[in-house]
């Protein structure tokens, strides 16, 4: 079964306050491992970023301006992830950035065939424990050395390991923990 990793590095945390886009990543799994196969891509998003998401990403406005805009890129991204299912760690964050940028380029709303959002599942089997992507990398064991600050590829990559461990762990039996 083929699924999409997924996810984004935004201008600001509020699609709605108009927000946009700024690095957009998937990473196809086969059977649940990485085939190898990726999307990535970082796009201009005709607005300042948000010195509070520079922060996060480290991710300037002048890395920006001569990428493309989102609607330069819809076709190929949404070649890429067909009609696979999404895996994303915080979907409703990023699928509503991915519905303002359809509307906004002048495309159907954004409806994804189904989505994983990996952070439910977490939360389901670790209620009360820190959820993030960091922490669940640190309580699965997943090396996350190679990654200084977020960005949406590296997010997929260490996303997809979590995604399997979170996939085989039994609550029963907390030793499935790695």
């Amino acid at each position: 079964m083929r699924e999409v990793v997924l996810d984004t590095e935004t201008t600001g945390i509020s699609a709605k306050n108009g927000h946009r886009i700024i690095e957009i990543a998937c990473l196809e799994l086969k059977g649940g491992q990485p085939s190898g196969a990726q999307y990535c891509q970082r796009l201009n998003p005709g607005r300042p970023i948000d010195w509070g998401a520079t922060r996060v990403h480290g991710i300037k406005n002048k890395h920006l301006q001569h990428c493309p805009e989102f609607s330069e890129v819809a076709a190929s991204l949404f070649d890429f992830i067909a009609d696979s299912p999404l895996v994303i760690h915080n979907a409703p964050f990023d699928l509503a950035f991915l519905r303002v940028e359809t509307v906004l380029c002048g495309l159907n709303e954004f409806k994804p065939v189904a989505v994983v959002v990996t952070l439910r599942m977490a939360r389901r089997y670790f209620p009360g424990g820190r959820n993030s992507l960091d922490a669940l990398c640190q309580r699965f064991s997943i090396d996350r050395s190679g990654r200084s600050r977020h960005g949406a590829l590296i997010d997929c990559q260490l996303l997809a390991q979590v995604y399997a461990h979170l996939k085989s762990y039994d609550p029963a039996n907390r030793s499935a923990l790695s």
